[in-house]
């Protein structure tokens, strides 16, 4: 019982610590100072189970006391390098889950947004047209981000507004488009205002294209096999 509640009230700090990385504190307390609050206090349980044990066999008090070590180093590594695991869990997520843009930083200090690629075999991802995502495929091949009719429809576009007067090709042949101006479009931190764009008339496209109009204003885009790094 006392191993357990060992263990738990280590979790618990742990848990804390990272829940509130952010803020700084913990209960009002710096979390530095919980850190090693946390660091400390696995050792005084392997010393009180040590003097508990030595009552027993001198192999079962070095068992026991390995076992705390084993403990108390596992959970100071969590927590040392928990932004590390974190970005190793968003790697492995986003490999399990094709189209989840995962930020990742560089060797030189940069953030890069990383894509895996689809079943289908293409990059997709979702962006965000101000409070608003809408998934899109990543298409070099078109010279500007263009909207299916009911993508525009859920980001606020006016219906009315609209004026097909240019004409594209699309996959599924010509088709009428409308010309504008998107305000906002974020994909992951990468932000870019006054965005050229075209909404295609209703049922014309099949999924709303993320094109150069946006990729363009990278810093760089680099396909490395099933995955697509975009940087801003």
């Amino acid at each position: 019982m006392r191993f357990l509640i060992g263990i738990g009230i280590l979790a618990v700090g742990l848990i804390l610590l990272i829940v509130n990385h952010d803020q700084g504190q913990t209960f009002g307390i710096d979390n530095d100072a919980v850190g090693r609050i946390v660091v400390t206090l696995p050792i005084l349980l392997m010393i009180s189970t040590g003097i508990v044990l030595g009552r027993r066999s001198l192999g079962q008090s070095l068992r026991q006391l390995s076992i705390w070590v084993l403990i108390a180093l596992v959970l100071v590594t969590g927590y040392l390098y928990r932004n590390d695991m974190r970005a190793v869990g968003e790697r492995v997520l986003a490999g399990l889950v094709p189209g989840r843009a995962v930020t990742v930083t560089t060797a030189d200090g940069e953030a890069e947004v990383v894509l895996h690629k689809s079943l289908g075999g293409h990059f997709e991802t979702s962006v965000d047209i101000g409070p608003v995502s809408i998934p899109v495929l990543i298409d070099t091949g078109a010279s500007s981000v263009a909207l299916r009719f009911e993508d525009a429809v859920r980001v606020g576009i006016d219906p009315a507004t609209l004026q097909f007067t240019r004409t594209v090709l699309t996959a599924n042949g010509r088709a009428q488009a409308s010309p504008l101006r998107l305000p906002e479009l974020r994909l992951g931190p990468i932000r870019r205002t006054d965005v050229s764009a075209v909404v295609l008339e209703q049922g014309r496209l099949d999924q709303s294209l993320l094109g150069m109009s946006f990729l363009s204003t990278l810093g760089s885009l680099q396909m490395q096999s099933d995955e697509l790094r975009l940087r801003d």
